[in-house]
């Protein structure tokens, strides 16, 4: 067999390949479509149109880089055409061959959605913020970020590859740090049982920047899930937590199929529950001691709120020794009253929600100073005047 020859030609059309991560195949055929185009310059291409532009075609040698242009099998290749095509065609291999280069970084990208990657912040694109993960730039849209966390240029930080989408420049990497799967992405990366899939996380729920509470289930005898994730004194968490910033909480959970046991669980760090679920609507009623109301409920009702994200339920706290309708459903009492008086107000539900929260009774909320009010996230001073016209006006105060 004789030897393969390698010449120069053959050497850049590998180095090319291997350089930008693509086939050497595309670089061929990228090369005969930049020589078909030239032909068709130089020859004319009204004349190309009127014999078929499908009879022409070329053929070139991957060793020595020798290119013809041929009509039903016959050379038609004119005389020097060979420096011609070269120079006509420069510009048009580069971008092909930018194109090729471009598809295979986001089919390799692709094939990561779903996964967390490292990042440094490149620069701000109006709000949008454009990430350099290496051979490509991701973006993270708005939505994506997490408001409570100061992006600055240079910064390195740990991100969710969400997805590929048609953006305004082309398909474009779409990344998050407002993702709950981001805090699955962590934990994957510094808890090895996880990695292993020895602990699975079941669901996640997450408001970004504030808190977060995960179940986790062991799939093999003998493993602590919770355990296993929290790590000894804490560390395995805490490097999870550094990564998202110090305020964000982390509650880790043990899952359970027993919805009861599950329900009571994720409302920690509350203790002593008694919960009664309905099935059916998806609906749990749970009953606290006075002094661990606050806790089960959480600031501004995030507690109660993550946990009915977690367990899928509708949860209804309320303080034991409180009567129950006589088929043990959940009664309408007069916190629920409360809460539709407060509904008058004129305020937006999220508000309203708070309101009832903090105040208890519109009794609570006539006698709370403006300042008070003020404080509610959400409330301004149109707000206010809203709030106070709507109690003069519809109670009394």
């Amino acid at each position: 067999m004789p030897a393969i020859v390698r010449t120069e030609f053959a050497l850049a059309l590998n180095q090319v390949a291997t350089e930008r991560g693509i086939d050497v195949t595309v670089v061929i055929e990228t090369i005969k479509s930049a020589i078909l185009a030239a032909y068709y310059k130089d020859y004319g291409l009204e004349r190309v149109e009127e014999e078929g532009q499908k009879e022409f075609v070329v053929e070139i040698d991957a060793n020595t880089g020798e290119a013809k242009v041929l009509k039903d099998g016959k050379d038609v290749t004119p005389p020097g055409f060979g420096r011609i095509a070269a120079q006509t065609a420069k510009q048009v291999i580069l971008q092909k061959i930018r194109e090729a280069e471009k598809n295979a970084i986001l089919s390799d990208y692709a094939s990561r959605v779903g996964t967390i990657v490292s990042g440094m912040i490149l620069r701000f694109d109006g709000p949008a913020i454009i990430v350099d993960i290496g051979r490509a730039q991701g973006v993270m849209p708005p939505p994506e970020q997490v408001r409570t966390e100061q992006y600055r240029v240079n910064q390195r930080l740990t991100f969710y590859i969400k997805e590929i989408r048609d953006g305004r420049r082309g398909s474009e990497i779409v990344l998050s740090r407002g993702d709950a799967r981001l805090v699955a992405g962590l934990f994957q990366r510094e808890v090895p049982e996880v990695a292993n899939k020895s602990v699975e996380m079941r669901v996640i729920a997450r408001e970004a920047g504030s808190r977060t509470k995960i179940a986790v289930a062991s799939t093999q005898p003998g493993v602590d899930p919770v355990g296993s994730c929290v790590g000894q004194k804490g560390v395995r968490v805490q490097a999870v937590i550094n990564e998202l910033g110090q305020d964000e909480k982390i509650d880790v959970i043990q899952w359970s199929d027993n919805q009861v046991q599950f329900i009571t669980s994720a409302l920690a760090p509350a203790k002593d529950l008694t919960v009664t679920i309905n099935e059916k609507e998806k609906q749990a009623l749970v009953m606290i001691p006075e002094e661990y109301l606050s806790l089960a409920i959480g600031r501004n009702g995030q507690n109660v709120r993550l946990a009915s994200k977690l367990t899928g339920y509708t949860i209804d706290i309320r303080q034991k020794g409180m009567p129950l309708e006589e088929d043990g459903t959940i009664k309408k009492t007069q916190k629920k009253t409360e809460t539709n008086i407060f509904s008058t107000l004129g305020v937006s539900k999220t508000i309203m929600s708070t309101l009832s929260e903090q105040f208890k009774s519109i009794e609570g909320l006539t006698k709370a100073t403006d300042k008070e009010i003020l404080a509610i996230p959400g409330v301004g001073k149109k707000t206010l005047a809203t709030i106070k016209t709507a109690l003069e006006k519809k109670h009394g105060a």
